[in-house]
């Protein structure tokens, strides 16, 4: 047998293989269910109920996703330039620090200075991190995946140096903790009583524009021909290091605003521990949305419905929470199987017959 890539891709094998990949997956995952004593059909039911069972489950899975949309426009943006951005754990926290820096008290200004001034200087300060290894990857050829990756370490280290130092507060009884954003500095919340915050709608608007811009611009359409084919751009006149440094500096601020989000939507102080990972989950979510803003939206909100949906089913049941990650992970392992059969074809040898 031999694999050929196919002439023409099927649009809506496109469509379809991510949503048949987290069907796969929640059935893989009724195996250790069952091994646990579950009934899946009751879990599952327990999962969607703690979703959307109320309003409250509700606004708890859009305040998880919100995170999500950021950062897997950030992953889904570069990697459409075949920049491999795995640092947005790291930009995530370079926006939270700056948005600390900002708005805890340094600055005394009202609320309609205040918070664009900590969203700008929050994106800034993601997007700095991700400018560096994208010079170094240009000037130097260093693999960024590399430079990404360890980069996310050096500013976890930088970060508990602020909260000891700098950024500590001070009325913090001794915890390793940044002193709290002033109220007029935190993003406004969308329902009363509830965490869901103004976040959430600039998540939105920014995928909108993210898709609008990929389909419909020239920087666009210049990203994608880079992504394509990087050599064949550079010849029909497109600077490819000026298309990496543009997305590098927007999948950067896009990571960023994730911490501003997280620090200054939600938890109006900054920890150590403020991520879970959404800079890896963003990962995830990119892949799972084919690489194209609309569905970074989607698959934020299946990933986050996941999550919150274990979570009460953990409770509800007695079954592991950590059913999520395996759900999650099954769907990333169907997706990349998925986009491998879409893109190729196996042929039998001596027949010309296509196997799949």
């Amino acid at each position: 047998m031999r694999i050929e890539p196919r002439a023409n891709r099927s649009r809506t094998m496109d469509l379809g293989i991510p949503v048949l990949s987290a069907v796969i997956a929640l059935a893989f995952a009724a195996i250790p269910l069952i091994a646990a004593g579950a009934n899946p059909i009751t879990a599952y039911g327990e999962m969607v109920k703690g979703v959307f069972g109320s309003v409250f489950a509700l606004s708890e899975m859009l305040t998880r996703a919100t995170p999500l949309i950021f950062t897997g426009l950030a992953a889904a943006l570069a990697f459409r330039a075949k920049l491999w951005n795995i640092g947005a754990e790291g930009q995530l926290y370079l926006g939270a620090m700056a948005a600390v820096a900002v708005g805890a008290g340094w600055l005394d200004l009202p609320g309609l200075v205040l918070v664009p001034l900590i969203v700008i200087l929050g994106a800034a300060a993601g997007a700095a991190g991700m400018a560096v290894p994208t010079y170094l990857k240009s000037r130097f050829g260093a693999d960024e995946v590399v430079t990404t990756l360890l980069l996310n370490f050096i500013i976890l280290i930088f970060l508990q140096m602020m909260l000891e130092g700098p950024l500590k507060d001070p009325m913090g009884l001794g915890w390793p903790q940044s002193a709290p954003i002033l109220d007029q500095g935190m993003l406004p919340p969308l329902m009363d009583r509830m965490r869901v915050h103004s976040g959430l709608i600039l998540a939105l608007v920014l995928a909108a524009v993210a898709q609008f811009m990929l389909a419909r611009s020239v920087w666009g359409f210049r990203l994608r021909a880079v992504g394509e084919n990087a050599a064949a751009a550079r010849h029909a006149g497109i600077n490819v290091n000026r298309s990496l440094f543009g997305v590098a500096i927007i999948s950067g601020g896009l990571a960023g605003l994730a911490g501003v989000s997280e620090v200054a939507g939600l938890k109006g102080y900054l920890t150590a521990d403020l991520s879970p990972g959404f800079g890896y989950t963003g990962i995830v979510v990119a892949m799972l949305a084919g690489l194209s803003p609309v569905g970074v939206v989607i698959a934020a909100l299946f990933i986050a419905s996941v999550f919150v949906g274990a979570d009460s089913m953990s409770r509800a049941m007695g079954v592991s929470s950590f059913l999520a990650d395996l759900v999650v992970s099954m769907s990333l392992l169907c997706v990349l199987v998925g986009g491998f059969i879409a893109r190729y074809r196996i042929i039998r040898s001596g027949t010309g017959r296509a196997a799949s």
